[in-house]
């Protein structure tokens, strides 16, 4: 960004964060929910320009805007958002759907999950797309996507898979943005740069029917689904240490003792429950990143409560790190079912390994560089998420991704874990003025590496 470029008023993210928001594109996991349609016309509005559209399924758009660069061999750079957002559950203390701001706040559902970024990268393209800006040496691409809620089949996937020529590029900016980590050395700045691999699972049961008022020596498929479902919930998982994570308590600058616990799986586990006594929310984390998660969610079964059920099932989300795969989460769901695992049938919902990108990269430097310019400091965290992002589709085709945003200090790290797919879901205007900032300096200074290497 050029020393005289007004910066982004966090005031133009947050009135496009909140039209986000009040347009509910609430994906609820079926084919036809989400409706994101909506949320293009608002995107098309705020560009001034249609863009190019993509409609996998009625009202499942996606919208996609491309600038070229000035030197046709140079890396190309794509902003991705999501558009569609989760349900809502009771307790919230507003409406999640008004987009309303408060105490400094934007409340809502999407608010850090991800539609700030989607909106804060829509000010910076906006900025690039009106003139604003200079342009790239590569091209610049603006993608926002429908789907990513229930795995990006009517979104990233499908446009990976069928529009690759339209959505081509070496690097990609997504999610998870992180607040800032207090550590002994002052804060540290998360850059996501890895995930783990999504092995959803529907557990089948098969009984036989009968009438209720006389359950002896009945074969009702409800109850050893329910055994099951417990003793998985119950089990302990399997550990894995990745690079990310060794990389990631390195930078924490803890205490030999703590580090060195949260680097021995031997001991991690009880590392986890000595961190719970403080948080909750930091513990749950730590948890999922160095252990193969499994969590029932769903369960279906019987039609009356006076009919014996014939069929039962329930969906179970698994999530695998590197060296974890579909055969290896398969055994262990079987053995932690126990006695009943040889009547439970295990359908695959979703696929996909674990996936990292390098630091090091002309992207890695100009986040760095960025935060340097925004924060004062160069002090970084490759971190990994135990959730799941379209970026996984990106990373297939050899595309370096990361994740990252800056935040004010109203909210910690563990706080803001808390939220996703939670209730009260909340960001900080400062906190949008802070990202936007921040996503127009990685821009530019994304520019200037490749610029210097493509010559």
């Amino acid at each position: 960004m050029s020393g005289s470029a007004r910066p982004i008023p966090a005031g133009e993210v947050k009135e496009l964060l909140s039209a986000l928001i009040r347009n509910a594109c609430v994906n609820d996991g079926t084919a036809d929910s989400g409706d994101e349609h909506r949320s293009v016309a608002t995107l098309q509005s705020f560009f001034g320009e249609p863009g190019r559209v993509f409609e996998a399924r009625p009202g499942r758009q996606s919208i996609l805007y491309r600038l070229p660069g000035t030197n046709p061999s140079a890396p190309a750079l794509l902003l991705m958002g999501h558009l569609d957002v989760v349900p809502v559950t009771d307790g919230w203390s507003v409406d999640p759907f008004e987009g309303q701001v408060r105490d400094g706040f934007v409340w809502g559902r999407g608010a850090i999950d991800m539609l700030n970024l989607t909106a804060a990268m829509a000010a910076v393209f906006r900025r690039h797309l009106h003139g604003e800006r200079p342009p790239l040496p590569g091209d610049l691409v603006y993608l926002a996507v429908a789907d990513e809620e229930a795995g990006g089949t009517w979104g990233a996937r499908y446009l990976v898979e069928s529009h690759w020529e339209a959505v081509v590029c070496e690097y990609l900016l997504t999610e998870i943005a992180y607040p800032a980590i207090a550590t002994a050395g002052g804060p540290a700045h998360p850059v996501t740069v890895a995930e783990k691999g999504p092995y959803w699972r529907r557990l089948r049961v098969s009984g036989t029917p009968g009438h209720a008022s006389q359950p002896y020596g009945s074969d009702n498929a409800l109850v050893p689904l329910a055994r099951a479902l417990s003793a998985l919930g119950a089990a302990p998982t399997p550990v894995v240490l990745s690079d990310e994570w060794r990389a990631f308590v390195a930078e924490l600058e803890l205490p030999e003792d703590e580090a060195a616990a949260l680097l021995d799986p031997e001991l991690i586990d009880q590392a986890v429950e000595d961190l719970a006594s403080d948080s909750v929310g930091w513990a749950r984390y730590v948890h999922a990143c160095t252990h193969l998660t499994v969590s029932p969610t769903v369960f279906e079964a019987g039609s009356k409560a006076n009919v014996i059920p014939a069929d039962a099932e329930a969906l179970v989300d698994v999530r695998a790190l590197p060296g974890q795969d579909g055969e290896s989460v398969d055994d262990h769901l079987r053995k932690a079912m126990g006695r009943d695992a040889d009547r439970i049938r295990l359908e695959p919902v979703m696929d996909h390994p674990a996936g990292s990108s390098p630091g090091g990269t002309p992207l890695w430097e100009a986040i760095v560089d960025a935060l340097e310019i925004s924060t004062g400091s160069r002090r970084v965290l490759p971190t990994i998420t135990p959730a799941t992002t379209d970026a996984r589709f990106f990373r297939d085709r050899g595309v370096v991704c990361y994740g990252v945003g800056l935040f004010d200090d109203r909210v910690s790290f563990a706080d803001f874990l808390s939220m996703f797919h939670g209730i009260d879901e909340r960001v900080t205007v400062e906190s949008l003025g802070l990202t936007a900032h921040l996503l127009d300096e990685v821009v530019a200074g994304f520019g200037r590496r490749t610029r210097s290497s493509s010559t």
